[in-house]
């Protein structure tokens, strides 16, 4: 979330108060004031947050209220990162087709792609991390990752880290 306020003391708190009320997680805040602007201009603030599900609405019409503007709500940040690695002839069976399932599912996307490949005719391995916004979602994308290694005779192992 992008946000536009004006620069003076109070007023960035008074924007994060309404994130907290609502039962929001503020996950990051880029807030840098320019030395050479004048008093009472405007400033942007970048918010990285998770809100309960119904709650972004009644979160913009209060930072609206309040004289903040909303420049822009979206870009969702893709939080939760899974790692695995596949043993097997990933070459050989697509691997462009195996991380377009993965990314055109909407579960998840290919974030980092590592390979080995030994020898021509010998099996590769590849370290895949996938990241997601859920940990249901990363858990299905793990669940079709899967079913796609199965379909090609690849080892699945996993996870490579564990998430709370």
């Amino acid at each position: 979330m992008k946000l536009e306020m004006k620069d003076k003391p109070g007023q960035l708190i008074a924007a994060l108060k309404p994130i907290s009320d609502l039962g929001g997680n503020i996950m990051a805040i880029i807030h840098q004031r320019d030395p050479s602007a004048a008093p009472g201009d405007t400033i942007d603030v970048q918010i990285m947050l998770d809100l309960p599900g119904s709650t972004l609405e009644p979160l913009v019409e209060t930072l609206t209220a309040q004289g903040v503007n909303v420049v822009r709500i979206g870009e969702e940040r893709l939080l939760i990162r899974r790692s695995v690695i596949l043993i097997g002839h990933i070459m050989h069976t697509d691997l462009t087709d195996t991380v377009d399932r993965i990314d055109s599912s909407g579960l998840a996307e290919v974030a980092e792609l590592g390979m080995v490949m030994p020898a021509i005719n010998e099996p590769s391995s590849a370290k895949i991390t996938l990241k997601s916004s859920s940990q249901e979602e990363i858990g299905r994308a793990i669940d079709l990752l899967r079913r796609v290694a199965r379909e090609k005779d690849l080892l699945v192992i996993e996870p490579l880290e564990e998430y709370p």
